[in-house]
Parts: C-alpha cells; structure tokens; sequence
C-alpha cells in the first residue's frame, strides 16, 4: 500500500519539481533495488560525502563500517546526515547538447544517524546489509566474530524527512531543433551480472551457488 507523506522545505523538490515523488513505496523500490549510497556529513566545518553499502528494514535504514572510520565516529553523535541513492537508467541524447538528460531514479533522506548498541540488533542489521547485497550469502558464510563485531559500527537512519526524483521516457527537445538531422533517442542503461570467476583457492568439486549464478538487482 503506498504511503505518500508531506515533504519538508527541506526535502520538497524545487528543480524539476514535475519529477518528483513523495511517495514511500517509490522510495523503497528504489533502495531495494540499489545497494550503494552516499552519506554527506560535516567534521570540523569540511564537508565530506563517503559512499557505503546499506540495508533496509521498514522504515530504518542501516549502513556500517569500521569503528575507527571518521565517518562512523561522527555519525555515532548524532551530527545531521544527508544520504543519497540514484540508480541510472539510461542516456537521454537531445538534438540540442543542452537538453541531454539521463533517465534515473534516486532518493534524498536528511536525518540524524544513531549508534546500533543492542547487540542482537547489531547483528541482524549485519544479515540486512548481507543480504540487501547478495541474498541468500549469510547463511552460506562464517559469521562474524567478537572481534569483528567490536571492530564494525553499525548506524540506523529514520527514513523520516525524504524524497524520490524520477526521469523517464524519450527525448524532450525545443520545437524548432527538431529540424535538426542529429540522431536523438534514449540509451538504455542496466546493472547486469557476468559469470561468477571462482576464487583460485577454491575446491573445485563446489557448485556455483544459485545466487551467485543468477544474480540480478531486479527480481
């Protein structure tokens, strides 16, 4: 069922304001499919925007990594964050070189990221992270360890103040360059899996697991 919301005058689209969308449906669609974001911060009055995997769960998003990391020490105090998600679509070539486009679809959140402290939690927004990423590979895994536990902080994020921006469909030119003898269309871009390249230490006898053999971001 979707879930539209009232955007903020922080998160309300200004630019293109046609393509936007306050739904939370889209938005998670979005996420799931997508498994890279890029967390912006600021330490020390120095922005710095540090991308990262991610998973979701309901209305929580969870991104981790080492404790030691300046990220991860800042966002822990819960200083304000901005993450972005965008996943492209394809090339939109105009006849004018100032209305090529790209078709895609992305996500703005603004918040305040909180350290994951109960250890149970921390551990299942591990599997989330794993599984967000390739399903079906944590319980096919060693799991973590005491130590790497300590060593790796995990952050949760509110899905709270966001918004998703879509572009789709063909070329919009102005009417007068459509005389123009330029080709112009849409190159369809998509995230596609190669074979599986086994590592070298591998026994041989081990199958291609199935998730790894017919991974797609799409199902």
């Amino acid at each position: 069922m979707s879930q539209p919301y009232v955007p903020t005058a922080r998160t309300r689209v200004v630019r293109e304001a046609n393509r936007a969308d306050y739904d939370r449906e889209t938005a998670y669609r979005i996420l799931d499919e997508g498994f890279l974001c890029h967390v912006g911060f600021v330490a020390d009055a120095q922005p710095f925007v540090i991308p990262t995997s991610y998973g979701r769960s309901g209305d929580k998003l969870y991104i981790h990594g080492s404790a030691a990391s300046r990220m991860l020490r800042q966002l822990k105090e819960s200083v304000p964050v901005c993450v972005t998600v965008t996943l492209l679509d394809g090339l939109v070539l105009a006849r004018s070189i100032f209305n090529h486009s790209m078709n895609y679809r992305s996500v703005v959140m603004l918040g305040n990221a909180a350290l994951v402290e109960d250890p149970a939690e921390k551990l299942e927004a591990l599997r989330l992270l794993s599984e967000h990423i390739i399903p079906g590979r944590w319980a096919d895994s060693r799991q973590p360890n005491e130590q790497e536990l300590k060593a790796t902080s995990v952050l949760r994020l509110p899905i709270e103040e966001f918004s998703a921006k879509v572009r789709t469909g063909p070329v919009i030119d102005d009417e007068e360059d459509y005389v123009f003898r330029t080709w112009a269309g849409v190159v369809p871009l998509e995230m596609k899996a190669g074979k599986p390249i086994a590592d070298a230490r591998l026994d041989p006898s081990l199958p291609v697991p199935d998730y790894a053999k017919h991974y797609s971001r799409t199902d």
